[in-house]
């Protein structure tokens, strides 16, 4: 029998996270609606109608897919978390990746570094549950794109292709201290470079950026950052997310003074030394290689582009009552939604 799932999205940059998951439902036989708002409001899904506020109400959903921090609480089915990034250690555990805030049925988490955390907080918490499921953002990266990723290092004409992506917060980006340097070598010629920003980057930063786009590189949008990852050999980066999803596919990320440098990272402080780190990328040495397949299978062991159908089960699994009974949500999850409340200006009915 068909059923009503909800998207949920607070920035754009989640589209390409709950693009692969509508597909899944549609491709399962089930009605599938995005409500997109804050800085996600007026983007769409192909296929995928958009709804607000009072509609998301009435459709009073099966499910709630959300690609954010929240969820309203007050719309009817489970709410699931799917996340908007890997754990990159951007803040302490507390108020990062593994914060709890009660708004959530089900986490869906992304590998084995995520899953165990997130047990043991549901063992302690009891008013959630866990499922590892892979990340539906990253089946793109291992099923068939039409040839999207082809068209975008088609360009590069058999050079190396370097993708640069970074993160939006000020203290940890590389675009302003890389821009020279990147300049020179897309000047150079050597290498193919495709470019990205994080949509919450300044203005004038993307201005600069997309000046650089001619015969060396392309800017890409942030809905073709998955085809662009497929398509790069090595990606430049910082203390951003995509540096998780660019190694899960087992290829070589130069990290601009990042936050918590690993090994499987080549991180360096100094502008200067991006062509040395640029050569040493593309002719990677075995221990690297080791080290970056072993982070890879700690993240995100899936490899097969089905993440999206684990999600759906697991939700089927949550709302059949094989994961138990939860307890119910706590105290600050009722103050948080009143909150939720205030800032939607909604202070009707829960459709729970």
């Amino acid at each position: 029998m068909m059923a009503e799932y909800l998207l949920f999205a607070t920035e754009r940059y989640a589209l390409p996270i709950l693009a692969p998951l509508a597909q899944a439902l549609h491709a399962s036989g089930q009605s599938v609606s995005a409500w997109f708002t804050d800085g996600a409001a007026g983007a769409s899904l192909p296929g995928v109608p958009d709804v607000g506020l009072q509609q998301a109400l009435a459709l009073r959903p099966r499910a709630v897919f959300s690609a954010a921090n929240w969820v309203p609480p007050f719309i009817a089915g489970a709410k699931v978390q799917v996340f908007h990034g890997f754990n990159v250690q951007k803040r302490d555990s507390a108020r990062g990746h593994f914060r709890v805030r009660g708004l959530f049925d089900l986490y869906c988490t992304q590998g084995p570094a995520t899953t165990a955390p997130f047990r043991e907080l549901a063992e302690r918490e009891g008013h959630f549950a866990v499922a590892e499921t892979g990340w539906p953002k990253l089946d793109p990266l291992f099923l068939d794109d039409a040839g999207a990723s082809a068209a975008l290092r088609a360009p590069a004409q058999g050079r190396p292709v370097i993708l640069f992506g970074s993160t939006f917060t000020e203290r940890l980006s590389a675009a302003p201290h890389l821009f020279e340097q990147i300049a020179a070598d897309i000047a150079g010629g050597a290498h193919y470079w495709l470019l990205t920003l994080h949509p919450k980057c300044p203005p004038e930063l993307f201005a600069r950026y997309r000046a650089l786009a001619g015969p060396n590189a392309a800017f890409i949008e942030p809905e073709q950052v998955m085809a662009a990852q497929r398509a790069a050999d090595v990606l430049v980066s910082d203390t951003s997310s995509i540096v998780s999803e660019f190694v899960v596919q087992h290829k070589p990320v130069v990290t601009f003074r990042n936050r918590v440098p690993q090994p499987h990272m080549i991180d360096f402080d100094d502008p200067s030394q991006l062509p040395a780190m640029l050569e040493r990328a593309l002719h990677p040495e075995p221990a690297l290689m080791a080290e970056i397949r072993r982070y890879a299978d700690d993240i995100h062991p899936w490899r097969d582009g089905r993440s999206s159908e684990r999600v759906i089960a697991a939700t089927e699994d949550f709302l059949s009552g094989e994961m138990g009974v939860l307890k119910r949500k706590p105290f600050g999850a009722w103050t948080r939604g009143l909150q939720i409340r205030k800032d939607l200006g909604y202070w009707g009915p829960s459709r729970r």
